[in-house]
């Protein structure tokens, strides 16, 4: 195991995070939700996706050079 790997796992995550979290904006924006609590659920993964995307952001500015050229694609 080397810090590589886990860089490019931590990438990996960041990426399948965002775009889910895009996914779910998006049905949003289509009046996706069923009713209110379908609505708060998706907001609520919504919230725990950006949460968990942001701590991997902070560990990847930790440890990446690219990190800003990685996020910003």
């Amino acid at each position: 195991y080397s810090l590589m790997d886990g860089v490019d796992f931590a990438k990996y995550m960041y990426k399948l995070l965002r775009e889910r979290e895009q996914d779910i904006a998006s049905a949003l924006g289509m009046d996706a939700a069923k009713d209110w609590e379908h609505y708060k659920l998706m907001v609520g993964e919504i919230r725990g996706l950006t949460y968990a995307r942001e701590e991997l952001k902070a560990l990847l500015e930790k440890h990446a050079d690219d990190v800003e050229d990685f996020i910003s694609s």
